[in-house]
C-alpha cells in the first residue's frame, strides 16, 4: 500500500473513533462530519492504490459505484449515502442524535468493506 493509501485508511479509522466521540459529547455537527470524513478518506485510499480519480465528490461516488459492480455488493452505495446524509448534517443540523449514530454505525460498516481492500 503508498503510503498515501496507507494515510488515508489510518484517517478514516481515527475520525470513526472521534466521530463517536463527538457523538457522546453530543456534539452532532462535528459526529457527522466526521463520520463523513472516515467513508470518503477510506474511498480515496481505496482508489488512490488502484490509481483511479478521487478528487471530488463525484469522483467518490463514481469509484463506490465502481466497486459496487467489482464485488456485486450494492450495499456499498447504501452506505455510501449514508456518510453522505451525515456530510449534508454537518451543514443543516437536522438530523437527531439516533439518525447520526445510526449513520456513524453505516460507516464503520462501510469502512471495515473497503479497508479489506487496502490491507
Amino acid at each position: 500500500m503508498s503510503a498515501r493509501a496507507t494515510y488515508q485508511a489510518e484517517t478514516a479509522a481515527e475520525f470513526l473513533v472521534e466521530g463517536r466521540a463527538h457523538l457522546a459529547e453530543g456534539d452532532l455537527l462535528q459526529a457527522s462530519e466526521k463520520g463523513w470524513g472516515a467513508a470518503s478518506q477510506i474511498v480515496k485510499a481505496v482508489a488512490k492504490e488502484r490509481g483511479w480519480r478521487h478528487k471530488t465528490h463525484g469522483d467518490l461516488y463514481r469509484v463506490v459505484n465502481r466497486l459496487a459492480g467489482e464485488l456485486a455488493d450494492e450495499r456499498l452505495q447504501v452506505l455510501f449515502h449514508s456518510a453522505n446524509a451525515l456530510h449534508q448534517n454537518f451543514y443543516e443540523g437536522l438530523m437527531p442524535a439516533e439518525s447520526v449514530a445510526a449513520g456513524l454505525g453505516a460507516v464503520e460498516e462501510f469502512v471495515g468493506r473497503l479497508g479489506a481492500l487496502v490491507d
